[in-house]
């Protein structure tokens, strides 16, 4: 028997208390799962993220027993009960998302069909971070697959992981190797690295170009993370006592304290080290960050949205009490120089940005409506989540309208049209296929027929 193929459906999300996660209500995180389970979340416990989606590690529940019709919230046996009743943790008949759609399969629409099949491909996550994350690295596809096949308990999947970091507050990451001119600063001013890698190896950065940087850099770092605890730790306890006596006479560089912090969070890690050899970006609310496959990361604090293809394959090795892959991180990096990719987003009205990374599977839309607006998002062949942040309003399609607020998760089929008004004020973010890849699909389409 087919599940119920209402325009809008609610889901219940997952939740994942990584030790990583702002703690009880300074998290973001926290107050969307509470809103959104009604579940009572723990002051001394920290929340990190807040999953959307399909991934069997985190899966998301159509609530079908529990959508808002003007104003109120039917109840199972289909009565009406006032919404502050509502606790959505007492909902019954929950079906997973995922099974859902196989039951559905109309609602992915025919295009995301041929290419994914049953699958949703793309994860929608918040993310309140109070310390650095793992220094990581997501695998390609075919490494992926491959460290799924050899380690399927540590890789949970065989798809790739390319992502998207939007920022909600300031947000600050570690992502990507820095440019060979501050690697060639780097090897002078920080004699730490100089003392584990040995100085003949590093005195090779400083005649060297762009084409030898690659195989330089590479050597650095995979001798740098491969270094024996024993060792890291000594330079580490040395370098903290440099840079505390440097305070005492100058202002540190922003990268200088992340390393002291780093230490506090990690002591005697790899990874405060390694933090020299990347780039630290701070992100204002409103910049992504995309990160494409084998590129080193760490994000170290702050909130926000974040999207990826559907997987949860992670390549650790440093700044981290989990499982470290060091040898297979160090090989499977591109080791590719610069900035990382800045998306910065396309206005599509007053209130919608959309940001749009290179990869097929996702795209975000970030909307803030003011008091008493309302915007619409026209109808797309694949499906969407939509997530509210702040706030309260009404979502509409021609067949049904739902009263939402902070917490709300909604599933959105395929060649669905939705308009989103407020009285109070919205903040919602939408997840959904990557634009570019229907329009690419079209044009295929086109050309096919016109050879024939």
């Amino acid at each position: 028997m087919k599940a119920e193929t209402r325009g809008i459906i609610r889901l219940k999300c997952s939740v994942k208390n990584y030790d990583w996660g702002k703690i009880g209500k300074e998290s973001g995180v926290a107050r969307l799962y509470g809103e959104n389970s009604g579940e009572e979340t723990q002051d001394d416990k920290p929340y990190a993220e807040f999953w959307m989606g399909t991934h069997d590690s985190g899966p998301s529940y159509t609530v079908s027993m529990g959508h808002k019709e003007n104003g109120v919230l039917r109840n199972g046996n289909g009565g009406l009960k006032k919404e502050n009743d509502d606790n959505r943790s007492n909902h019954y008949g929950l079906v997973s998302l995922k099974d859902w759609i196989e039951q559905n399969p109309s609602v992915l629409g025919d295009k995301v069909l041929e290419k994914w099949g049953l699958n949703l491909p793309f994860l929608f996550k918040v993310l309140s971070v109070a310390k650095a994350l793992s220094i990581q690295a997501h695998p390609d596809r075919d490494l992926a697959a491959a460290l799924h096949e050899q380690q399927p308990d540590v890789y949970k999947d065989g798809n790739h992981k390319p992502e998207m970091a939007l920022a909600l507050t300031e947000f600050g990451a570690l992502c990507g190797f820095i440019s060979l001119e501050e690697l060639k600063d780097v090897v002078q001013n920080v004699p730490e690295i100089v003392e584990v890698v040995g100085g003949a190896r590093t005195a090779q950065v400083l005649h060297i170009d762009q084409e030898e940087a690659k195989e330089v850099l590479s050597s650095i770092f995979t001798e740098l993370m491969l270094a024996s605890k024993v060792m890291i730790s000594e330079v580490i306890s040395k370098m903290i006592t440099r840079l505390n006596a440097k305070r005492e006479v100058r202002e540190l560089t922003d990268k200088e304290k992340l390393v002291l912090q780093l230490e506090k969070q990690y002591p005697a890690d790899v990874g405060i080290i390694a933090a020299f050899l990347f780039n630290y970006v701070k992100l204002n609310p409103g910049e992504a960050l995309y990160i494409g496959a084998n590129e080193p990361h760490a994000y170290v604090y702050g909130e926000c949205v974040e999207c990826m293809a559907t997987s949860d394959n992670v390549v650790r090795a440093g700044l981290t009490p989990k499982y470290r892959d060091v040898r297979t991180l160090c090989s499977m990096l591109t080791y590719k120089q610069g900035l990382p990719e800045m998306l910065p987003g396309v206005a599509l009205n007053s209130y919608t940005v959309k940001y749009l990374p290179p990869s097929d599977e996702f795209e975000v839309d970030r909307c803030i409506l003011p008091q008493g607006t309302s915007a619409v998002f026209p109808a797309v062949p694949g499906p969407s989540i939509f997530v509210v942040l702040v706030g309260e309003g009404t979502m509409c399609t021609l067949s049904s309208e739902e009263l939402v607020s902070q917490g709300d998760v909604l599933f959105i089929p395929a060649n669905t049209e939705i308009t989103v008004a407020t009285t109070l004020g919205l903040n919602l973010y939408r997840a959904g296929v990557n634009s570019r890849f229907f329009e690419e699909y079209d044009n295929c389409l086109l050309k096919s027929a016109a050879e024939k």
